[in-house]
């Protein structure tokens, strides 16, 4: 068993990686600096410039904010400056009531708000938030992870440069490899790691709760309807595509839902928990075995960011993905050498799919991951792996999951840039 020490280390990680959010979590970033603003100026702010970096506003241009029908920053902006308390965290918009959204919009109307990016910087995660009321003004500032606020300067709590702490480069975190991982969730003591469970309460009663309305596109709806059960069959793989689906539809639709988040995105963590645990239960797994395999699976998430960063041009829903095969292939009774063959299989499958910021078709990815999650734990138990002859593939495993997030922290920069200018200049 793995020293206590070690894995004190990794609860703890796990614990600041895994937690409740509402909505999406670039805005509600924004909307958390937000409110500390508003909380530092001590009173309603007259004007709120807002400076963001190209990954932040690219993921929070086209997706529905908790509880307001609307879409984008200025409404998140607006709430946060009015209603919104930084002590929530992620689920700073909580106390959200209709006249609190009828004042948002006046707000807006009244040309408010100034959104720019935030030019000469290299921080993927940057949210600048200026509240001014008279000649008085206050700034927050959040940089490399969506809690984590620096002040002025730079200078985070520690008294290190933003850059450098550990939201952003793991510097402070125990340093993960996939036998790690895979040794941690099969052996930790049950009572230690069953905090991990909290996560299908969340996701899954989400997805329960978006049958309710009409979110997004509704895809979690229509793989349920008749004539998908034709294309699909009443299978594991259409109860588990269909659960997925529906959570993420209602958290991009701006249902006031909380899901429990992986590595700061809602998305992240609905895709790490959901397919294990509709696996689980079709397929008989007991208690134990459940948390076992979501440990698995949100812990190789984790350990597959703190190389790729907390934003990048490479989708969630691959680094999640894959988490949820690795906690599949462990459902099905794989051992260590099965999970090696389902990472490097999802490896030569998702490389390369780009995001395009959070939106409510952000269900049709997660869907196209947790397909390729299935498919690849199939071919693993049956002894099927690409081969380090076939693409970006090593024999290491770990070579295999760096190769994947070098391409998506470095070699996919310029498809970033691409990206946010397609998104900012739409129009015939």
């Amino acid at each position: 068993m793995i020293d206590k020490e070690i894995r004190n280390r990794i609860i703890e990680l796990v614990h600041r990686e895994v937690v409740p959010a509402i909505g999406c979590t670039e805005p509600m970033c924004v909307a958390l600096c937000t409110a500390k603003a508003t909380e530092l100026l001590g009173c309603r702010p007259e004007r709120i410039e807002v400076q963001l970096s190209a990954n932040i506003l690219k993921n929070a241009m086209g997706v529905g904010i908790p509880g307001t029908g609307m879409i984008g920053l200025p409404i998140a902006i607006a709430l946060g400056g009015l209603i919104g308390k930084s002590s929530y965290q992620l689920e700073v918009l909580k106390d959200l009531t209709p006249d609190a959204l009828e004042e948002g919009k006046r707000y807006i109307d009244e040309k408010r708000i100034d959104i720019q990016l935030k030019k000469g910087i290299t921080e993927k995660l940057y949210v600048e938030v200026t509240c001014r009321a008279g000649d008085k003004a206050r700034t927050a500032i959040i940089a490399g992870s969506h809690t984590h606020f620096v002040d002025v300067n730079g200078v985070a709590s520690n008294g290190k440069p933003a850059h450098s702490c550990h939201a952003e480069t793991g510097s402070d975190d125990i340093a993960l490899d996939l036998r790690l991982v895979y040794d941690f969730a099969t052996t930790a003591p049950l009572e230690e790691i069953r905090f991990i469970e909290e996560t299908r309460k969340y996701n899954m009663n989400a997805a329960r709760e978006a049958l309710k309305g009409n979110y997004g596109h509704n895809l979690g709806k229509t793989i349920d309807r008749p004539l998908s059960k034709g294309i699909f069959g009443n299978s594991i793989y259409a109860h588990i595509i269909a659960r997925t689906a529906s959570a993420c539809d209602a958290r991009m639709g701006g249902a006031m839902i909380p899901v429990m988040s992986n590595s700061g995105s809602g998305n992240q963590g609905i895709c790490a928990t959901n397919p294990v645990c509709v696996y689980a239960k079709e397929n008989e797994n007991t208690e134990e075995e459940l948390i076992r395999g979501l440990m698995l699976s949100h812990l190789t998430a984790i350990y597959i960011k703190q190389s790729l960063g907390t934003l990048s041009a490479l989708c969630g829903c691959v680094v999640a993905s894959i988490g949820s095969s690795v906690g599949i292939t462990y459902l099905m009774g794989g051992n260590f050498e099965h999970i090696c063959r389902s990472v490097k299989n999802m490896v030569a499958n998702l490389t390369g799919m780009i995001c395009d910021g959070a939106k409510p078709s952000c269900s049709l990815k997660i869907t196209s991951g947790v397909s390729t999650a299935l498919l690849s734990a199939l071919l693993s138990m049956e002894g099927k792996c690409v081969t380090s002859t076939e693409g970006i593939v090593d024999d290491c495993v770990d070579k295999s999951i760096h190769n994947l997030t070098a391409i998506g922290a470095n070699g996919m920069g310029p498809t970033d840039d691409m990206v946010l200018e397609i998104m900012t200049s739409k129009g015939c």
